[in-house]
């Protein structure tokens, strides 16, 4: 009950409207850059190709674009040569901007729900909630609004990318573009579960929003960090390598994979940071006076 009305003011409110202009205005930003990019690149190839044959042009143009496609799949995929040959017939547009809005989107869940708890603990509103319901009820509706929101607006934005590739690539037939799409919305789905639920559980550690917000931020660049540093060449043969298997994003690069080993690795992954972050949650909202 708590989950169908919370979603129906959500979608009602203008913050869902909000929500959407941000993140289609910053996917179109990203699919624009990268489009113009890959058409310069492909037009300093063509010149340089201008003076040959046609024959020799055409065959010489497919086969930089083939290896250019090979070697930016190499950096996104750690040339896994499973994950390239599954993500073949996916223009590079997708990818990039696919990868790019991945690393933002933590950022994009904790502006959308913040205050989904410390909005109604702040004003203690929510004390009209937890004497009709239990608290456990209360947070899992909360995170529940959030999570299908979010499920609804990366749909949104997925399917408006993938029309624009579509258009953009006449090779790019509707039968890969419908199987793609799915497995990207699934992808950033998996990948969201984690972050929906540190929200969660920043908005249960504090009373103001803002507050919760801006230590949301800083779990993020915490997580960031430990990744960065577990992956860093220089420590493949230390003991802070371990560092990445703490945060979330390591996770990120087998949610493609068509391998069901990999991509099951990391969907239990993101689960298990999901319910870590949701009993935590819990807890707090349990002992907390409301």
């Amino acid at each position: 009950m708590i989950w169908s009305a919370e979603l129906r003011r959500a979608v009602r409110s203008g913050r869902a409207v909000v929500l959407l202009g941000l993140y289609s205005m910053f996917s179109a930003l990203v699919l624009l850059v990268v489009g113009w990019l890959t058409a310069q690149v492909r037009n300093v190839v063509l010149q340089q190709l201008a003076n040959a044959d046609a024959d020799t042009t055409a065959n010489a143009t497919a086969r930089i674009n083939e290896e250019m496609r090979k070697g930016v799949l190499g950096i996104f995929t750690s040339n896994d040569s499973a994950l390239v040959e599954a993500l073949a017939q996916v223009p590079l547009e997708v990818l990039i901007v696919f990868k790019i809005t991945l690393f933002f989107l933590p950022a994009y869940i904790a502006l959308m729900g913040f205050d989904q708890i410390s909005g109604e603990v702040g004003p203690r509103s929510i004390r009209y909630l937890t004497v009709r319901a239990r608290r456990s009820s209360v947070l899992l509706g909360k995170f529940l609004t959030q999570a299908s929101l979010l499920l609804g607006l990366v749909l949104i934005i997925d399917l408006a990318i993938f029309v624009y590739a579509r258009i953009a690539n006449p090779d790019f037939g509707f039968a890969a573009m419908g199987l793609n799409l799915l497995k990207f919305w699934l992808a950033a789905i998996v990948y969201s579960l984690a972050y929906v639920a540190l929200t969660t559980l920043c908005s249960c550690l504090f009373r103001v929003p803002a507050v919760s917000l801006v230590f949301n931020f800083i779990l993020m660049f915490v997580f960031w960090l430990l990744s960065t540093i577990g992956q860093a060449p220089g420590n493949t043969d230390s003991s802070l390598r371990f560092l990445r298997y703490v945060s979330p994003s390591h996770y990120a690069g087998d949610l493609l994979h068509p391998g069901l080993a990999q991509f099951g690795t990391s969907g239990a992954a993101y689960a298990g940071f999901a319910f870590v972050f949701l009993m935590a949650a819990y807890g707090i909202l349990r002992a907390r006076d409301l």
